[in-house]
């Protein structure tokens, strides 16, 4: 996925006037997070936002390495860059995320023309680095580095919706998966730290946050303390219950989870708290427990089915979520079928799909039994269609349902109409206008009677203003 970044403008003061900048986002939440705080760097130094990246001044390409298509495109878009910049010295070219630091001085060797190569855990730190580049070093910033606290107001691509980092890197060792070698170990914030900033989010009329994590149920675990009752002082659960009286946010979400750490204690403080939504994201990535050992995953297939069986009891209604791989290493057409029964048996409301693809420097890359293209195609073909009847089933029961709608935008093919999402992050369309003179905007909380369903999204005729919960 590419998202180039634009929203409201940082509120700092910028200094001198240097330019215009452009900045084009490959992957994960977390790298967007890390786009938007990097544009309120920029916006502090000076620099404006651009037009296009074919002119602007600063173009900075934020990348993610988790799949090779996604790798190869930042290529792609490097070529025409460097060519631009053979005719126009004054370019400045940035390299960051997962692609600069699992390539390093390489990317300078493959594209001479950058100026600065930076990995995620720097991103707090691109004013300085820029300042190397302006007295003519070619700069690679890629060793370990205790990640700064937050310090810029970040350039938000929503004035409605809000990402926050409360946790960076991951300690977890998947056979198939580079990040913990490109974002670096786990590193949480601290408490205090995190509801600050939604403090002052709130504080700016945002209404949702969204708390991030690699691993979010990882949070706190490597920061100190033991409670009365003996376990850890800092969990996922305690930052929930710690910052859910922020006032003016209207919703709480939380991704990414990981099923070897989600706890029953999690899922009571969800169905306990009124702002946190009900939906959740938990990777499952195969249906098979030979194939979740050999991606050294740490859960059986039971324990995930015992994990939504127990978010079905507490939050009956709630959404569920995933990532999956198929064409794993060795993977049998008899383990991709449990992968597909699994799919239709819990009934999810979208999984994230992905055939396997061998990833520099993690184990499985050099397993001798990887699966040939045309297998990993035909199996990535029959899981799309499979999820895409389950998540038509799942968006059947909205209909003709009265649900709460956080409007966040104009929908760009309609501009009569605004979109937004449910409680359970189904996109949902509606009227701006609901014919009574007094028509709705972004930020607003609507109450939308679903009259059209589709696998991923719906339509309605909006009833009025506020909460239904």
């Amino acid at each position: 996925m590419t998202a180039t970044v634009s929203g409201p403008q940082a509120d700092q003061a910028p200094s001198a006037r240097r330019g215009s900048y452009w900045i084009t986002t490959f992957g994960c939440q977390m790298n967007k997070a890390d786009s938007e705080r990097m544009a309120g760097i920029l916006e502090t130094m000076g620099y404006t936002p651009g037009s296009d990246e074919h002119s602007a001044d600063l173009v900075l390409y934020n990348t993610c390495t988790i799949r090779d298509n996604a790798e190869q495109k930042v290529y792609s878009y490097l070529g025409r860059q460097a060519q631009r910049k053979r005719a126009n010295p004054g370019l400045t070219l940035v390299v960051a995320g997962c692609v600069a630091q699992q390539e390093g001085e390489s990317l300078l060797r493959r594209v001479p023309e950058l100026d600065l190569v930076m990995g995620p855990q720097h991103a707090n730190r691109l004013e300085a680095l820029l300042t190397r580049v302006e007295t003519g070093q070619q700069v690679v910033a890629t060793d370990e580095h205790h990640i700064l606290e937050d310090i810029t107001t970040a350039r938000r691509d929503s004035a409605v919706c809000a990402w926050v980092n409360v946790i960076y890197g991951c300690n977890e060792h998947c056979t198939y998966c580079v990040v913990p070698s490109v974002r670096g170990r786990e590193q949480s914030r601290l408490p205090e730290a995190i509801r600050l900033e939604m403090e002052g989010l709130a504080a700016r009329g945002y209404r949702e946050v969204t708390l991030l994590g690699q691993n979010i149920d990882a949070y706190g675990r490597d920061l100190p303390g033991i409670t009365a009752e003996g376990r850890r002082a800092h969990t996922l659960t305690d930052l929930l219950r710690s910052v859910h009286d922020v006032r003016g946010l209207e919703r709480i979400r939380f991704a990414t989870s990981h099923p070897r750490y989600f706890t029953d204690r999690l899922i009571d403080a969800c169905a306990d708290l009124p702002k946190v939504c009900e939906h959740f994201h938990i990777p499952f990535q195969s249906g098979d427990d030979d194939v979740l050992r050999a991606m050294a995953r740490g859960y059986t297939v039971e324990r995930y089915r015992r994990i939504i069986d127990r978010i079905r009891q507490r939050l009956p209604d709630a959404a569920i979520s995933a990532d999956v791989i198929v064409a794993f290493p060795g993977e049998t057409d008899a383990q991709f079928r449990r992968t597909l029964a699994l799919i239709a048996s819990i009934g999810f409301d979208q999984v994230n799909t992905a055939a396997y693809s061998p990833r520099p420097g993690t184990p499985a890359a050099d397993w001798p039994d990887q699966l040939p293209e045309a297998v990993k195609v035909e199996r990535l073909q029959e899981l799309n269609a499979l999820v895409e009847r389950v998540a038509a089933e799942r968006s059947a029961r909205y209909l003709g349902r009265r649900e709460q709608v956080l409007a966040e935008g104009i929908n760009p093919r309609d501009p009569g109409q605004l979109m937004g999402r449910t409680r359970t992050n189904r996109l949902t369309f509606f009227a701006a206008d609901p014919g009574d003179g007094r028509p709705f905007a972004p930020g607003d909380l609507v109450d939308v009677e679903i009259e059209t369903v589709r696998p991923f999204s719906l339509s309605g005729r909006p009833l009025g203003r506020g909460g239904i919960r």
